[in-house]
C-alpha cells in the first residue's frame, strides 16, 4: 500500500475508487485517512489540513498521521508540500524533489521516542528516500513535467509567512524552499523506517523575492493551475511503484 499526504489545495485524490473515509486510532490520537484504489494500487490518503483546510500547520497531529499509515501497512509515502521559493529563477509553478531540510519550528511533537527508556537517535543523512526520488523523477520525465531533483527545504512554524529578514537568513544557511508542514513529518517517517519523499510545488516567491506583499489569491490561482500536473505525476509514480520500478 502507498501513502499519499498532501497539503494546501490538495484535499482529495481524483477518481479514487472504492473510497472509504476512516478515523484511524493510534497511540497518538486519531487520523483521518481515505482508503481506496488509485491506478490499480491500494492507497491511503491523508489531507494534512483536513478536507476543509481547518487545521493550521503547527496544530497538525503529524505523529497520528504517520503512525496511522504505518498501522495500515503503508510501504512508502509520497508527500506533496506547498512552498515558497528562495530561488529567483524558480518561481510559482516550479516543482522540486526535496533532498534535505532545516527545521525552525517550535513546540511540535516531533518524535515517537520521547518517553524515558525509549530514546532513539535516528540518522537523517538520507531522510528523503533516494529510490522514491528517482522514481518520481522518472515519472516526471515520462509525463514531460519539469522537476528539479534536489532542494533544501526549511520548515517554519506558521501560519504567518516569513519576514524578508528571515528569508535572507534562511538563504544564507542554504535553504532554497520554505514551507510550514514538511517537519516533523519526514523525521517521523524516518523513525518508523517508512521510505518518504516530498514533491514540493512553489506557490509563490518568498518574502522579499517578489513584487509587493504575498497574495493569497495569487497562491490559490497557482495551486489550481498546478493540480493537473501534480496528480499526473503522482499517478505515474504510483503506476511505476506497482510494477516494481522502485
Amino acid at each position: 500500500m502507498i501513502g499519499i499526504i498532501a497539503g494546501t489545495g490538495f484535499y482529495a485524490l481524483p477518481d479514487l475508487m472504492n473510497r472509504s473515509d476512516q478515523q484511524v486510532k493510534t497511540p497518538y490520537g486519531e487520523a483521518a485517512v481515505s482508503l481506496g484504489v488509485w491506478n490499480g494500487q491500494q492507497i491511503a490518503f491523508v489531507a494534512r489540513h483536513g478536507g476543509d483546510h481547518s487545521i493550521p500547520p503547527s496544530s497538525i497531529n503529524y505523529r497520528a498521521n504517520v503512525k496511522a499509515l504505518e498501522q495500515l501497512g503503508v510501504e512508502a509515502i509520497f508527500a506533496v508540500n506547498v512552498v515558497a521559493s528562495l530561488l529567483p529563477d524558480k518561481g510559482p509553478g516550479s516543482l522540486f524533489l526535496v533532498s534535505d531540510f532545516l527545521e525552525f519550528t517550535q513546540g511540535r511533537l516531533s518524535t515517537f521516542f520521547d518517553k524515558p527508556g525509549e530514546v532513539r537517535h535516528t540518522d537523517m543523512t538520507t531522510a528523503y528516500d533516494q529510490s522514491l526520488r528517482s522514481l518520481l523523477s522518472k515519472a516526471a520525465d515520462l509525463e514531460a513535467i519539469a522537476v528539479r531533483n534536489g532542494a533544501t527545504y526549511v520548515c517554519t512554524n506558521g501560519p504567518r509567512f516569513e519576514t524578508p529578514a528571515e528569508i535572507r537568513m534562511f538563504s544564507n544557511l542554504g535553504a532554497e524552499l520554505v514551507g510550514m508542514t514538511g517537519y516533523p513529518e519526514v523525521a517521523l517517517a524516518r523513525e518508523l523506517d517508512i521510505p518518504y519523499s516530498s514533491l514540493a510545488v512553489v506557490s509563490n516567491s518568498a518574502a522579499g523575492h517578489g513584487e509587493g506583499e504575498i497574495s493569497l489569491e495569487e497562491i490559490w490561482e497557482v495551486l489550481d493551475s498546478c493540480k493537473d500536473k501534480i496528480f499526473r505525476l503522482l499517478s505515474r509514480a504510483v503506476q511505476l511503484w506497482s510494477t516494481g520500478e522502485c
